[in-house]
């Protein structure tokens, strides 16, 4: 991914890894998860507030592409980048590299909608502020 993008600098934890010696496949969505939460912070979203409006951020789709695998102690860096994919939809592309000689480990896909009380979808304005902001004049008319 570019350089503009979200970035959050990781290391591997002892307990997250299997008998294997690798970290297990499902604590990927956890280093995806933690570093879309922190990518959200910095544009202003803040996940308690939004929950507290009555208004929920859900996943609904994870795609992984799993490369190679990290080790206990391996440092690494989640990038992330956001695009709108439809009026209620906003999809998270995100890749982890192990450091310092950045190779790819996890390239990722995660779908996702804001829900509102009523159970309908709709993305906060907060979201769609910032999208709109990254969309040419063009592409507005989702």
């Amino acid at each position: 991914m570019e350089s503009k993008n979200f970035c959050l600098d990781m290391a591997v934890r002892d307990y997250e890894c299997d008998l294997q010696g690798v970290v297990n496949n499902a604590v990927y969505q956890n280093y995806l998860e933690h570093a879309r939460h922190e990518y959200l912070k910095t544009l202003g979203i803040d996940f308690a507030a939004l929950t507290a409006q009555g208004i929920n951020l859900v996943v609904t789709r994870v795609e992984i592409d799993y490369k190679t695998s990290l080790t206990s102690g391996d440092a690494f860096v989640v990038e992330v980048a956001m695009e709108r994919t439809s009026p209620v939809r906003i999809t998270f592309l995100q890749t982890i590299y192990r450091q310092p000689d950045h190779k790819l480990i996890v390239k990722a896909q995660v779908t996702g909608t804001a829900v509102g009380a009523g159970g309908r979808p709709k993305l906060p304005p907060e979201l769609t502020a910032h999208l709109a902001a990254q969309l040419p004049a063009k592409e507005l008319s989702l």
